[in-house]
């Protein structure tokens, strides 16, 4: 033991550390030679949920009500305010994921290099400063800048809480996890109408669509302050847990042989080994197609509810079902994924054709047919739970900590790249049906389900051409440690199997 710790010392001297009972900093071997209890886990894993999770599942919330904030602003005569015309609207949804995309990769870089938690929380209050700043647009060029900074602000939260959820979870316990904190997306689509729609009836000399803006941006930096404080950058310096259960944690999360928890020296051949890895290119692709259906849906679902027939005050209300089919799929899913061997990608197939039928029921169903065609739009928002399982993906299969941020950061680009492109199919010429929108959405998601067939393939044809080429490998905890925290790739960790 004492020469494969000194072996790892001497390839990492940036080893993850835990502070002592005397305020020491204890190495990896002892880290590795603590013996947690089973209770003292169990006591662990319930901190852990009852503070991580509620933390990020707030921030996800205010993130979303932000995101959907353009959407009810626009029942609130944003557009006529401002004078958007033509496809001027469609550009201001658009440039959003030009500003997320842009910062995308300066995120890889830095989330690998500055303490996580407070990166975070420095983008949560800037993000919040911005949306403030949308009261104050007075036509289609303030707006569209503002937009663009908005997703500036954003473009690290989801990609940075899968990596703290990766950093203080096993594998296993992670789609569960990465599912909780994606509740407060569904609460936020449940929630968003009614406090749109509050703002809107208020008594106030400034517009309401302005009002909209400087409330939830108010709210969003303020959370951000708190955030600051709380939100640890890695197991081992989480100020809510004790010293023994900094030291539990960091032990749980070297037995994931999937990277080292502290801040580690960006490795660019990471990110070559991730240009080269086949399940890289299918998670890239499987995003990019079904997020041309929920670059449109997200920006044009209001206007789409209108013109069902409601009025505009009751489309911001209807819009709460939405939320509640998201969260009863969440739920499903991500129970089903963690009880169930094997199951995350079958569940997230499930999601996709939930909403390929919801997209079909709203293009073909007739205009008379309103109630229908609103489950199917409760339906098509369905995929959207799939986002948490994706990250526990990348967070279970992607090992090495340059190249689980790099991954992390191509998926989200490939978000961004498909809310920009889905839009452009939303013509203002077919306001509020949308036929072309609506049909380039449902091929976008037929071709998710194919992305999705191919990467249960390769991973299936993967874990046997290993297991054929070295046997039923077992690696011993101790060499597991010193694989990951050498921040191998899971391409050059031999007994890695991919979780499917």
């Amino acid at each position: 033991m004492e020469k494969s710790q000194q072996e790892f010392l001497t390839y990492n001297e940036k080893v993850p550390y835990v502070a002592n009972e005397i305020g020491q900093d204890a190495s990896i071997g002892e880290v590795f030679e603590y013996q947690a209890s089973p209770e003292e886990e169990r006591r662990l894993l319930r901190k852990l949920d009852l503070f991580m999770i509620p933390t990020m599942g707030v921030c996800y919330m205010l993130q979303y009500m932000d995101k959907l904030a353009i959407s009810q602003a626009t029942l609130l005569n944003l557009r006529a305010d401002l004078g958007l015309v033509g496809s001027q609207y469609t550009w201001c949804s658009a440039i959003f994921y030009f500003g997320y995309l842009a910062w995308s990769w300066p995120t890889s870089y830095l989330i690998v290099r500055l303490p996580l938690g407070k990166y975070l929380a420095v983008s949560v209050f800037l993000w919040g400063g911005v949306l403030m700043c949308h009261a104050a647009c007075q036509n289609f060029a303030g707006l569209i800048t503002a937009r663009f900074f908005l997703g500036v602000g954003e473009a690290a939260v989801a990609p940075g809480f899968g990596l703290i959820t990766g950093m203080f979870y096993k594998r296993e316990e992670q789609p569960a996890r990465q599912g909780a904190w994606f509740v407060g997306n569904c609460i936020a689509n449940i929630i968003g109408g009614v406090v749109a729609y509050g703002i809107g009836h208020s008594a106030s000399d400034l517009q309401s669509w302005r009002l909209l803006f400087l409330a939830l941006g108010a709210i969003t930096s303020g959370y951000a302050v708190f955030l600051f404080f709380v939100l640890p950058d890695s197991p081992a310096t989480a100020s809510f847990l004790t010293p023994t259960e900094r030291t539990i944690a960091v032990q749980r999360t070297l037995a994931n042989k999937t990277g080292a928890t502290e801040t580690t020296p960006f490795q660019w051949s990471q990110v070559m080994d991730a240009a080269k890895d086949p399940q890289v290119w299918l998670l890239v692709f499987y995003t990019f197609c079904v997020n041309l259906a929920n670059g449109g849906l997200t920006s044009f679902g209001a206007i789409i509810v209108e013109g069902f027939g409601f009025s505009a005050f009751k489309s911001l209300l209807i819009q709460m079902p939405m939320g509640l089919s998201q969260l009863v799929f969440l739920v499903i899913t991500a129970t089903i994924a963690t009880c169930i061997a094997s199951s995350r990608i079958p569940v997230m197939v499930l999601n996709v054709i939930v909403s390929v039928i919801g997209t079909a029921m709203i293009y073909t169903l007739d205009d008379d047919q309103k109630i229908a065609k609103m489950v199917g739009l409760c339906f098509v928002a369905v995929f959207a739970v799939n986002i948490p399982l994706i990250l526990s993906i990348v967070s279970s299969n992607v090992a090495g900590v340059t190249k689980r941020s790099t991954v992390s950061v191509a998926v989200f680009a490939a978000y961004c790249v498909g809310n920009i492109v889905g839009p452009q199919f939303f013509l203002a010429s077919e306001e509020p049906v949308y036929a072309t929108g609506i049909r380039a959405s449902l091929c976008g998601l037929a071709l998710g389900i194919l992305f999705l067939g191919l990467l249960f393939t390769f991973y299936i044809w993967e874990n046997k051409r290993r297991d054929s080429k070295q046997g039923q490998v077992v690696i011993s905890d101790l060499e597991g440690v010193v694989a990951a925290q050498a921040n191998k790739t899971d391409r050059q960790i031999p007994g890695f199997r991919y979780a499917l």
